[in-house]
């Protein structure tokens, strides 16, 4: 996309996804799954992604949180030493909060990568950044890379609130990272 001028408000055409761009195998479900969590130093993401890991292992199965990392730039992708770790060290891995366009688009290219190294990958990124998003999946060859929304923003919000908003997407993460979503 040379020459593109992005709106990062997510007001652009609406996104189409294929579930097939860049994605690994998938589990039949999260029973016995190693979670691998990455946050992107943006407020509230940590809790966030702490609260869906409570969640996986709590109602879905899933033995037990075994990585959280946080990302040193929010901006950039994940190196690949964090990504090879995770492939190492989990089934599965959350990431985000994409609440912003760079950190929206560094979510997404960290899920691709992820993908890559044959790990699931549930992104989430707010919905106001969609644009900026999908424009990091087709730079990155994935056109339609499957992420979950949530409302913009993510940043403000109270613990409640984002304990609230784990409930809300979780559903989506499922989908994301097992054969339920294909």
């Amino acid at each position: 996309m040379p020459n593109a001028i992005l709106d990062p408000t997510g007001r652009a055409a609406a996104r189409t996804t294929s579930t097939n761009a860049a994605r690994a195998s998938r589990r039949v479900d999260l029973t016995s799954a190693r979670i691998g969590l990455l946050e992107n130093t943006k407020q509230n993401a940590a809790l966030l992604l702490t609260e869906l890991g409570k969640l996986l292992v709590a109602e879905h199965g899933a033995s037990a949180v075994v990585l959280m990392r946080t990302k040193t730039a929010f901006a950039q992708p994940a190196p690949a030493e964090l990504i090879a770790e995770y492939a190492r060290e989990c089934d599965v891995v959350i990431t985000g909060v994409g609440d912003c366009g760079s950190c929206s688009a560094s979510a997404v290219a960290d899920g691709i990568l992820f993908e890559q190294a044959g790990l699931p990958a549930a992104v989430i990124c707010s919905d106001a950044f969609v644009a900026t998003a999908d424009a990091m999946a087709e730079l990155r060859n994935a056109p339609g890379y499957a992420y979950v929304t949530t409302a913009h923003p993510v940043a403000i919000l109270t613990e409640q609130q984002v304990r609230d908003r784990a409930k809300d997407v979780l559903p989506g993460v499922i989908a994301l990272l097992t054969a339920a979503g294909s």
